[in-house]
């Protein structure tokens, strides 16, 4: 085999994004809380950057009132500005653009173009003081943990400093259901000091006499019996059917479980009513996890002719321009040429970004409306009505391609009438109906559910059943995809749904 080194040419296509197309595919992406970070981020990491300043009304009235004292006192009209779209992008210097603004005079500067919104009024200022001033009330302080709770409860204990100590030891290495992670012995070993057998066996019987009930068990069974009471009616039975019986009753095998025990069916139903009574995570009220606050993109509202149109959330968003005094500083010489030039590039980044904003919210809003649109009968009546939609039919309606509509949707929420939904929710496949009527699949979802709410519980249906019970409304479908539906709405098998 020969190597040799040669140069060659190869003639080839291939695609690049602009890195401006990368930051509007990315800023679309985003949901409104996400947005509003990358924007503050992005008003520290630019100079050029800057939220508006807030005028109240009485602000505004006075400068208006000099604006008039000085027309009066100079009533020689002002040349108009020749006006002329800045351009900013990679493929030119821009230097007439650069030029054109230098040579203005700082008082010749016009308005900027890239405001992303108006000003505030004294009373638009005083809502938003009030908004916030309500989020930091309604902030949700951190719960006491297990941990915390089980020491403050085990200080009341009178015990040696050694058991004491290692007691402490445990509570602090439970896991979050309240159960330690492995035994005693292994517990011991990892603790790293000497302790006897004795010592430890009593720590772990004091934090089992703890609140909740079943803290400081091993296993699920341990768990279940620490909370079966001395002077329980049916606590035999109940022991019987924890230390022996679990996965019986998890596969309602009622008749087994009579025939081993030989207790009768109605005691073995009213001992399960009891079982179900008790917690087999004692330890998990206790978890600090908060609901994730979902705060919607979009609101959908009627108007007066009673078409549902889409209004985009802007509140949490915060106003942007290019800072007025660095434009100056190029108009009026003062600024090196190191300096000229990273104003340049910050200027380009500030449009690439306020522009992406501008094209998150043409897109977003546009999107959801046509899906709104297809969806009128979801917003009517419920999510019975949904009608099947894929995305690439949205993607023709809007004249984009179907990822920019996945993109626009991601992680998006919608406020309508009928509670907050994600935009994905309207959007699913579907099948026909015999009369060759297309259905959405969550249609046919709640149409099992129903069948399986009004079965006889003495005699459930199985899946096969199922299929015929669909089928008698329309709904042909196959063996496989009921069970698959079945399992995902978390109906139990036939047997588990028997009742004896």
């Amino acid at each position: 085999m020969q190597l040799s080194i040669g140069q060659h040419m190869k003639l080839g296509l291939q695609m690049k994004l602009a890195p401006k197309m990368i930051q509007s595919m990315e800023i679309l992406q985003l949901p409104i809380m996400a947005l509003k970070e990358r924007i503050e981020q992005e008003l520290i990491e630019n100079p050029l950057l800057e939220e508006p300043v807030q005028v109240t009304e009485m602000q505004e009235f006075e400068a208006d009132a000099a604006a008039e004292a000085t027309l009066r006192d100079d009533p020689a009209p002002t040349k108009p500005l020749e006006q002329q779209e800045l351009v900013v992008d990679s493929d030119h210097n821009n230097a007439t653009d650069f030029e054109r603004l230098m040579e203005m005079a700082p008082s010749d500067w016009p308005e900027d173009d890239y405001t992303y919104s108006p000003r505030l009024s004294s009373n638009g200022m005083d809502a938003e003081g009030d908004r916030r001033h309500d989020a930091m009330s309604n902030m949700v302080s951190r719960p006491q943990s297990l941990q915390e709770y089980l020491l403050d409860q085990f200080r009341f204990f009178t015990c040696s400093p050694v058991v004491r100590e290692f007691a402490e030891y445990l509570i602090q290495n439970l896991d979050h259901n309240g159960r330690l992670p492995n035994g005693l012995t292994e517990m011991a070993e990892l603790y790293g000091k000497q302790i006897s057998s004795d010592d430890a066996q009593a720590a772990l019987s004091l934090i089992q006499k703890l609140d909740p009930p079943g803290v400081g068990a091993r296993d699920v069974k341990e768990c279940l019996l620490l909370q079966v009471k001395p002077d329980h009616p049916v606590r035999q039975v109940l022991i019987t059917l924890i230390t022996s019986h679990l996965e019986d009753l998890c596969q309602n095998r009622l008749p087994v479980i009579q025939r081993k025990t030989g207790y009768s069916l109605d005691l073995i139903k009213d001992a399960w009513d009891e079982l179900k009574l008790l917690d087999p995570t004692p330890g998990s009220d206790y978890e600090s996890t908060p609901a994730p606050n979902i705060v919607p993109d979009l609101f959908v509202e009627q108007d007066s002719t009673g078409k549902y149109v889409i209004r985009l959330e802007d509140e949490y968003t915060p106003r942007l321009n290019i800072s007025r005094k660095y434009q100056q500083m190029l108009a009026n010489g003062t600024a090196d040429a190191q300096t000229k030039e990273f104003i340049k590039r910050k200027i380009e980044s500030a449009k690439w970004l306020i522009e992406s904003i501008e094209q998150r919210y043409s897109t977003l809003k546009r999107v959801a409306q046509a899906i709104v649109d297809v969806q009128t009968q979801f917003l009517e009546h419920g999510p019975e009505h949904i009608i099947p939609l894929k995305m690439q039919q949205i993607a023709d309606v809007v004249g984009v391609h179907v990822t920019t509509v996945s993109r626009a949707v991601d992680d998006k929420y919608i406020q309508t009438s009928r509670g907050i939904f994600p935009l994905k929710r309207f959007f699913g496949g579907g099948t026909q109906t015999a009369d060759g009527e297309e259905v959405a699949w969550d249609i046919i979802r709640i149409k099992l559910q129903e069948i399986v709410d009004a079965e006889d519980k003495n005699d459930p249906l199985s899946d096969d059943a199922l299929v015929d019970e669909l089928s008698k409304h329309g709904y042909n479908l196959a063996r496989r995809t009921v069970t698959k539906y079945r399992k995902a709405l978390n109906i139990p098998s036939s047997r588990q749904r028997k009742v004896y």
